[in-house]
């Protein structure tokens, strides 16, 4: 059975030495997270996701969920329990305001617990969808339906969920069809079909909350007709206690690929009750909050799955004796040599292990700066903190999943055959990852997200603010020698990015081309430049932390020999990215479409 201990040192490292938790006690909820509360929730998190969610992993992908005749779901043994205690510790709530029931920590702690539990098991996960619709409901609902609807679902005694694809439209939202219709006391009646839709109908709670985008009855075509709803699963009366069963309903559990576990429905709408969330036809400004919430918790899984496949792929690699090391026997006593003494498995596990504590740390960062855009009351602080959330959301998605499933297929080949065998659970890791990176719109979207809208949005405000912030952060450490083996390669992957910005600048508004084959690469040039970025700090809070390290010398300096490693190793790769983003679009839209 595959292992997992939460990576809780590492954890707090970050918060407490590199980022600094204590610096932002100005925000409303963060002189509550105390060193000793922050442990403590992180502790607690870590043992509940080994000893609960961990063993369940295996039983979901094997069992699956059931969909009865009557529409009803049953999800694998195990996880009615295991959600219970996720309602008993308030974990949905830890970064709800204290009025609608939550704890109001920092939402870097929820990110931090997030991925213990993902990595335990990710599609257990996904039925705590509820942290993406109540931070929509927090910001556009109206006060009558914030306290019907918003307690219970902090509390986790109701579930929640997003209703945006349906079979004829994905990414182009604009197209989808389902309807509402306004009713007399002011309510809708919706009618439509959804896929795709996690934790759609299950078990695990009383109710379920679904947040349905569908076009009011003559609203105009296209997404600047979409309306936000909000549509239970069983009615709620004035008093919230619950009335009759609403006319949603589960057509059917997809048939996936992985995270089996997870009941991924076809969600059938026939004249269903909903009300409004925010203004009408500006649905997808209302959704936009939830989707940036959402796609930031799925980059999360990129890292979940990256960290629990390095950690079983490290574990093997220390026991699987094969052969001899070539530079001569480095276990004489053993029959044979652990794998691990191979540089080329070294070199696989250096490379998860590097991607894995920068993208903790760049996940870190990016939570912070949704603290600070949502409890500052400067307005300057809170409009840098959401121009560093837009620009960074897309990168976090597309890279962070790229990566998961990249290092979980890399981890499954330490295995050799045995990874391709289900006992070990190294290619459910693959199948689970794979989802990711579709997850909340394909990674492609997000790239051309990130070079289409966020590069150009406010006049570039936002890739400015992050070339000055790196600059600066350059600048004033350029005379340190012991941080030199850092600098200088994030120095130069910095340049590398700037370069192919400015050549989007120069030569993608007249050929959008351009911009449409590049982008992919330029969200990972972007990418590295941020990973590498989070490995200078990282470094050198080691740095300014091993003179007094006690017992923790040997960790810290591991810390060093990865960041070394990725500067060497990882980093170069944006001359690559470069490279293909100023070959243009040239070579990749010749071919006519009938040549395929």
């Amino acid at each position: 059975m595959p292992i997992y201990r939460a990576p809780v040192d590492d954890a707090l490292f970050l918060l407490n030495d590199v980022f600094h938790l204590d610096h932002y006690d100005n925000l409303p909820g963060f002189s509550d997270a105390s060193p000793d509360v922050v442990e403590a929730v992180l502790r607690e998190a870590a043992k509940f996701s080994e000893e609960v969610l961990t063993p369940l992993n295996r039983v979901g992908d094997k069992e699956g969920c059931k969909r009865g005749a009557d529409g009803n779901v049953t999800t694998p043994k195990g996880f009615k329990e295991a959600y219970a205690q996720i309602v008993e510790g308030g974990w949905i709530g830890i970064s709800v305001p204290p009025e609608f029931g939550g704890q109001g920590l920092p939402a870097t702690l929820t990110e931090l617990v997030n991925e213990f539990f993902c990595s335990a098991n990710m599609a257990f996960s996904t039925y705590l969808a509820a942290r993406g619709a109540i931070p929509a409901l927090l910001a556009h609902a109206s006060d009558e339906i914030k306290r019907k609807y918003l307690p219970k679902m902090v509390g986790g005694v109701w579930t929640g969920t997003m209703n945006l694809t349906e079979p004829h439209c994905g990414t182009d939202l604009g197209l989808l069809r389902s309807k509402a219709v306004r009713q007399t006391n002011g309510s809708y009646k919706i009618s439509g079909t959804k896929i795709f839709i996690s934790a759609g109908e299950h078990d695990l709670s009383e109710n379920i909350i679904h947040l349905v985008l569908a076009r009011i009855e003559g609203a105009p075509m296209g997404i600047k007709g979409i309306s936000l709803f909000v549509v239970p699963k069983v009615l709620v009366k004035d008093d919230g206690s619950l009335g009759g069963r609403n006319a949603v309903s589960c057509g059917s559990i997809e048939e996936k690929m992985g995270i089996h576990g997870s009941s991924t429905c076809v969600m059938n709408y026939d004249g269903a009750v909903g009300w409004l969330v925010g203004e009408k036809d500006r649905g997808l400004n209302a959704m936009f909050t939830m989707m940036n919430e959402a796609r930031l918790a799925v980059g999360v899984w990129g890292l979940a799955l990256s960290e629990v496949a390095y950690q079983n792929a490290a574990a093997y690699a220390k026991e699987r004796l094969q052969g001899r090391a070539v530079s001569g026997a480095k276990y004489p006593d053993k029959a044979a040599d652990p794998i691990i003494v191979y540089p080329d498995v070294r070199r696989a596990l250096m490379s998860m292990r590097a991607f894995n504590e920068a993208a903790r740390a760049l996940v870190m960062w990016t939570a912070l700066k949704s603290d600070v855009a949502h409890r500052s009351d400067d307005e300057k602080e809170r409009k840098s903190a959401d121009d560093h959330m837009g620009l960074l959301t897309p990168v976090i998605k597309g890279v962070l999943t790229d990566g998961g499933f990249a290092n979980a297929v890399m981890a499954q080949q330490i295995f050799g055959g045995h990874g391709y065998i289900a006992e070990h659970g190294m290619e459910q890791f693959v199948r689970d990852a794979r989802s990711a990176q579709i997850y909340e719109g394909a990674n492609g979207i997000q790239a051309l997200d990130l070079v289409g809208r966020k590069l150009s949005k406010d006049g570039g405000r936002a890739i400015m603010a992050f070339f000055n912030e790196v600059q600066t952060y350059l600048k004033e450490r350029a005379g340190r020698d012991d941080m030199n083996v850092y600098l200088k390669p994030l120095g130069q992957s910095l340049a590398h990015l700037q370069e192919a910005s400015m050549w989007f600048m120069q030569n993608a508004i007249a050929k959008p081309d351009n911009a449409g084959a590049g982008s992919y690469d330029y969200m990972h040039l972007f990418g590295l430049v941020a990973l590498g970025y989070m490995w200078c700090r990282i470094a050198e809070a080691v740095l300014a932390k091993l003179p007094k390290a006690n017992g923790s010398a040997a960790r810290l300096n591991a810390k060093l020999v990865t960041a070394r490693f990725f500067m060497e190793r990882m980093l170069p790769e944006t001359a690559t990215r470069l490279a293909r983003i100023q070959a243009g679009a040239g070579s990749t839209m010749e071919l006519p479409d009938e040549a395929f």
